[in-house]
C-alpha cells in the first residue's frame, strides 16, 4: 500500500470517528430533551413558600408523565402554572366574600411555575382556620408545615368553599408566607405539570419526597 493510500485511509477513519461522535452527542441531547419534555424535569425552589419541607435554592425532580395518567393526590407536592393574576392575588370569582378562600381561578394561566402542596381536590369542601386546612369537616394532618403567626394574613377563611370539578387547591407549607390558592383559586388539571418526587440538591438533602 502506498503512503498516500494509507494517509487517505487514516483521514477517512478519523472523519468517520468524528461523525460517529457527532451522532452520539446529538442523540444524547435529543434523549435528554425528550426526558425533560415528557418524563422527568428538574426545578429549583425560588421562594420560602414551601419551608420547612423545601428551602430556597433546593432542587427537585418532577414526574411529568405521572399526571397524564393519574390524578393529583391530596398531600402531593406538585409543580404547576398558576392562574394569570396570581402575582396580584386576583381571584376569578368577583363575588368572593372576605372570609372565604378563592374558589375560582382566572380563565388564563400564567407562564411561571409554582410548587405547592395539594390540600383538596374536586368536590371537596374546604375552609382555613389558623392556617390549617379543614377538608370535608376534618383538619388535615400538617405537623410538617410552618404554622401561621397569630393574626397573620391569609390564615383564616372560615366560610367553606367547594372545589370545582377537575380542579385542585394548593397551599404552601409555610402557611403564613405563601401566595397560593387561598388568594387566586384552585388549579385546573391541565395546568399541573407534575408531582415532585425527589430532591437532588444540595447533597445533604438528597432524598424522596
Amino acid at each position: 500500500m502506498s503512503a498516500a493510500a494509507g494517509g487517505a485511509k487514516k483521514e477517512k477513519s478519523a472523519g468517520s470517528s468524528f461523525l460517529e461522535l457527532v451522532v452520539i452527542v446529538v442523540v444524547a441531547l435529543g434523549l435528554a430533551l425528550g426526558i425533560q419534555a415528557f418524563l422527568v424535569k428538574p426545578y429549583r425552589i425560588p421562594s420560602e413558600s414551601m419551608v420547612p419541607t423545601l428551602k430556597v435554592g433546593q432542587r427537585v425532580l418532577v414526574n411529568r408523565l405521572g399526571n397524564r395518567f393519574n390524578k393529583p393526590e391530596v398531600g402531593e407536592i406538585v409543580v404547576f402554572h398558576p392562574p394569570a393574576g396570581s402575582d396580584s392575588n386576583t381571584c376569578g370569582d368577583s363575588n368572593k366574600k372576605p372570609d372565604q378562600a378563592c374558589d375560582k381561578p382566572t380563565a388564563q394561566r400564567a407562564n411561571v411555575n409554582f410548587i405547592k402542596r395539594v390540600v383538596a381536590g374536586p368536590g371537596d369542601t374546604l375552609y382555613i382556620k389558623g392556617g390549617h386546612a379543614y377538608v370535608n369537616g376534618k383538619r388535615q394532618k400538617d405537623d410538617f408545615t410552618r404554622p401561621c403567626a397569630e393574626g397573620g394574613s391569609g390564615c383564616d377563611f372560615p366560610r367553606p368553599i367547594t372545589i370545582p370539578a377537575n380542579h385542585w387547591f394548593m397551599m404552601g407549607d409555610n402557611r403564613g408566607e405563601s401566595d397560593d390558592s387561598r388568594f387566586w383559586g384552585p388549579v385546573p388539571r391541565k395546568w399541573i405539570i407534575g408531582g415532585a418526587f425527589a430532591t437532588y440538591w444540595p447533597p445533604k438533602r438528597i432524598g424522596l419526597l
